[in-house]
């Protein structure tokens, strides 16, 4: 008996905005900048990502580079895509 299985992508799963929330806010918790990366590229595949191209003012192209395995975005970058995703980054301590 073979078994089959999928890859799994949490985009799927990323239904609600307490989800998104909740999936962004890990993922900054770890510190990780690839974490992030991949977490916030997850998001705009959940959301779409014309339109979070659209509501951050950037291109398509400038997203998926931004949030590929090498991206690196400003900071410009990563608040518009945020506001896209309906999200706000709050620092606490």
């Amino acid at each position: 008996m073979a078994i089959t299985t999928t890859e799994f992508d949490a985009a799927e799963y990323l239904d609600s905005p307490e989800m998104i929330a909740t999936y962004l806010k890990v993922a900054f918790e770890e510190n990780d900048a690839a974490l992030i990366r991949t977490a916030l590229s997850d998001v705009a595949r959940a959301k779409g990502m014309t339109a979070v191209a659209a509501e951050s003012k950037i291109t398509r192209q400038a997203l998926y580079k931004a949030l590929g395995p090498n991206g690196n975005m400003t900071l410009e970058t990563l608040l518009g895509v945020l506001r896209a995703m309906g999200v706000r980054l709050s620092v606490s301590g």
